[in-house]
């Protein structure tokens, strides 16, 4: 069977999840956090290279105080939770996203890991945070107008290739398949450039009991499709 090197996934679903059980919005998100390794565990199994997770939108600030606290409370445990497994694994966890609204704890529990982890080749588990793909690609075009400026690159330097060193995948190639789970059926603002030729895969399935046997389903579906990168098919 075909693997993706490099799966994306939008995580949706954890408020339904909890609604349609009677529980608070925060229990589904602590499922929702839990479901998290046992997918990293199963993508990397399978031969993947790369695991790509939308845990918090640029959006997500919009809504509910507690709601946003127990979330990141509930990612500060599974960082503190993971990391020995992720050392143990030889898996490398970096953030993506804004680092300015979020607080200092665990913000410095990911510069931790990230650290220890930084020279691990076998995975790579990205965490988009406070992440959007429009602030994504401006923060690019930034980069590269202030080394145009500073003579650091030439117009005539910049190509597609170039541009992507600028944003926050830098390194990793681009997703082949991406995840959206609970029947939501758009990309909403994530990873705008890398997703240009990536095969996507809606499910109804929430986020919170998407498993293994979930994520073998959507590799399955993505081996049978032709990727043509805009060619014609033979």
């Amino acid at each position: 069977m075909m693997v993706p090197r490099h799966i994306a996934v939008i995580m949706d679903g954890n408020g339904r999840w909890a609604k349609k059980r009677g529980l608070p919005r925060t229990a589904g998100h602590r499922q929702g956090v839990r479901r998290i390794k046992e997918i990293v565990r199963e993508a990397k199994r399978i031969g993947a290279q790369a695991l790509t997770i939308f845990a918090f939108s640029t959006e997500n600030w919009d809504r509910p105080k507690k709601e946003i606290d127990f979330l990141f409370s509930y990612i500060d445990r599974f960082l503190s939770e993971y990391k020995k497994e992720l050392i143990k694994e030889d898996i490398c966890l970096r953030m993506i996203g804004r680092d300015t609204r979020i607080n200092k704890g665990t913000l410095k529990k990911i510069r931790e890991v990230e650290s220890l982890t930084k020279n691990h080749k076998s995975f790579f588990f990205n965490i988009a945070l406070d992440y959007g793909g429009r602030w994504d690609i401006l923060e690019a075009v930034s980069g590269i107008v202030s080394d145009c400026l500073n003579q650091k690159l030439a117009k005539s330097e910049i190509t597609e290739k170039v541009f992507s060193d600028y944003l926050s995948l830098k390194g990793i190639p681009d997703p082949d398949l991406l995840i959206r789970t609970s029947g939501e059926q758009r990309i909403s603002n994530f990873l705008l450039w890398h997703l240009a030729y990536t095969e996507l895969y809606f499910t109804k399935t929430f986020w919170p009991d998407f498993d293994k046997a979930c994520l073998l389903e959507a590799v399955k579906a993505y081996a049978e499709r032709e990727r043509r990168y805009g060619q014609i098919a033979e």
